[in-house]
């Protein structure tokens, strides 16, 4: 017999079977017991929560001839037939392709007649809110008196599109998102029967990944065990075949944007492409990462409903009294924005590195939780000994015994320009806009934020306040400042020297090295971009 995937092949077959549903199941059982069976049942809830599965073993329970307690024995001729799918009494519809008045009226036409055998003609009407206007009219008499014979059991994941005349007339049953322990109770007694070693750690990751599904988790697993066929299934075997990062990614992620450590966050992106991991899921676990973190934040009492180890909460408590409530949730809405724009972009990475850039850079934008953001950077430089003179305020801090007070930081000399500037440089400067307009991406946005002033020799000097900056046009020397050189080349007709350096001096950068861009008048207007 051909291979049959593990959710068919351990399909529940009796009552007993079904996981994380009972207060359906035993609804059910009384009314088969007390003899109580209505005449139109509606079954809501999520996909692979066991709507259809539970309608199938209600109909061999209605038909069984030796019923135990409620639910069918399996062994009469009719729960062999029904279960084999050849029973005339079970009729099984697909709504979303039957679903025109045509169809209805060939039902109401059929329950016309009784069971050849059994007790009840049992129609399952699957997806039924996809039936037109048109087809519920058509049903909806019929749904109310039918032949004592008929059970209709209506199975839906939208409810809400169901008209109110056909709920009126149903008994209504909503089926739970099933729990992360009892998907993986399942899987591990699934396993121990298929003789498959799995880890437990590797379990409970595919059952949370199930997100309350029965059926999507079993498929989940049947993917990974064919992937490693043969060998047992580890946590990071699972990680590897769903494309999903671990947890630690997310921590290391997280602390290299509360560092505002562009180059080491786009670096972890970086990794995760290079690895194949799915990026769409990834914004989805990473949010999910952060909404643990705030959870964390909230009470102490939070390990059952945040359902992992120990060593990870110790890890989300640490990094919990690393950031501010109002900064986590600015995180959580920019990744949540993110997560609805995934769905349709065409260059996913393009888009996590420029939510992960506005992370780190709170100033992009001027919502009340950027500011707060902007706020916390500030202190803690300050508290580094980092003076933060930002406009027109500098001159506010710039005496002698205001600075002092900063942990000991000292004045630096302002650098002296010459009197005649070399006209090459000159003729950079009033097309500076132009020529990195030439240039893309994160190359192009570390720039904007040069000051522009002379090196020794007549070189262009690019001094840069924020150390990212610096770090990433250092370390992509070979393309970065090759590429500004040949931009610069094509611009002014010449190569130049170019030279860049980090104001590490604890000063603004421009009360120390003159703007170039704003000391000199030029009859050229600058390039817009």
């Amino acid at each position: 017999m051909s291979y049959q995937a593990l959710y068919r092949k351990f399909r529940p077959q009796e009552f007993s079977d079904v996981k994380g549903q009972d207060h359906i199941v035993t609804t059910l059982k009384n009314q088969i017991k007390a003899d109580r069976i209505g005449h139109a049942y509606l079954f809501c809830g999520t996909r692979g929560t066991g709507k259809t599965t539970i309608a199938k073993i209600f109909a061999k329970a209605v038909n069984c001839e030796h019923p135990i307690d409620g639910s069918p024995c399996g062994e009469c001729p009719a729960c062999k037939a029904i279960a084999a799918g050849n029973s005339m009494n079970v009729i099984e519809i697909d709504a979303a392709s039957n679903n025109g008045v045509d169809n209805i009226r060939q039902i109401r036409e059929e329950v016309e007649y009784r069971p050849t055998e059994g007790k009840y003609k049992v129609y399952i009407i699957d997806e039924v809110h996809m039936l037109s206007i048109g087809a519920f009219n058509a049903l909806l008499k019929t749904l109310e008196e039918p032949p004592s014979y008929v059970i209709f059991i209506l199975a839906t994941t939208e409810a809400h599109k169901i008209p109110i005349t056909i709920l009126s007339r149903c008994q209504r049953y909503d089926f739970r998102r099933i729990s992360i322990d009892t998907i993986a109770a399942r899987l591990t007694e699934l396993m121990e029967e298929e003789h498959v070693q799995v880890e437990e750690k590797a379990i409970r990751y595919i059952a949370k990944a199930g997100d309350g599904s029965m059926r999507d988790a079993l498929s989940l697993l049947d993917q990974c065990i064919a992937f490693y066929l043969g060998q047992e299934l580890t946590y990071d075997k699972v990680l590897e075949t769903l494309g999903a990062v671990d947890t630690e990614v997310f921590s290391r992620l997280l602390r290299q944007i509360l560092d505002k450590n562009i180059t080491g966050a786009i670096g972890t992106i970086e990794e995760m492409v290079i690895e194949g991991r799915e990026l769409g899921q990834f914004v989805t676990d990473f949010t999910w990462y952060l909404r643990n973190l705030m959870l964390v934040q909230s009470s102490d009492d939070m390990e059952d409903v945040l359902d992992i180890s120990t060593e990870n909460l110790a890890l989300l408590k640490e990094e919990a009294e690393m950031v501010d409530t109002d900064i986590l949730m600015r995180y959580i809405r920019i990744f949540s924005e993110l997560g609805s724009q995934m769905k349709y972009a065409a260059q996913k990475r393009i888009l996590i590195e420029i939510a992960v850039i506005k992370l780190c850079k709170p100033e992009m934008e001027k919502d009340y939780t950027s500011l707060v953001d902007r706020i916390d950077s500030l202190e803690k430089k300050v508290e580094k000994g980092v003076v933060m003179a930002p406009g027109n305020a500098r001159q506010g801090i710039s005496d002698s015994n205001t600075v002092g007070a900063f942990a000991g930081a000292s004045s630096t000399p302002k650098v002296e320009l010459p009197k005649a500037i070399p006209e090459d440089i000159k003729q950079v400067i009033g097309s500076w806009n132009g020529i990195i307009s030439q240039l893309t991406g994160i190359t192009k946005t570390y720039l904007k934020k040069a000051i522009r002033s002379l090196g020794p020799n007549g070189t262009l000097l690019l001094v840069f306040d924020d150390p990212n900056a610096y770090a990433y046009l250092e370390e992509n020397r070979s393309d970065c400042q090759d590429l500004l050189k040949e931009a610069v080349a094509e611009r002014i007709g010449k190569e130049i020297d170019i030279q860049i350096k980090l104001n590490d001096s604890g000063q603004p950068g421009d009360e120390i090295y003159p703007d170039l861009g704003q000391l000199i008048q030029f009859d050229i207007e600058e390039e817009e971009f």
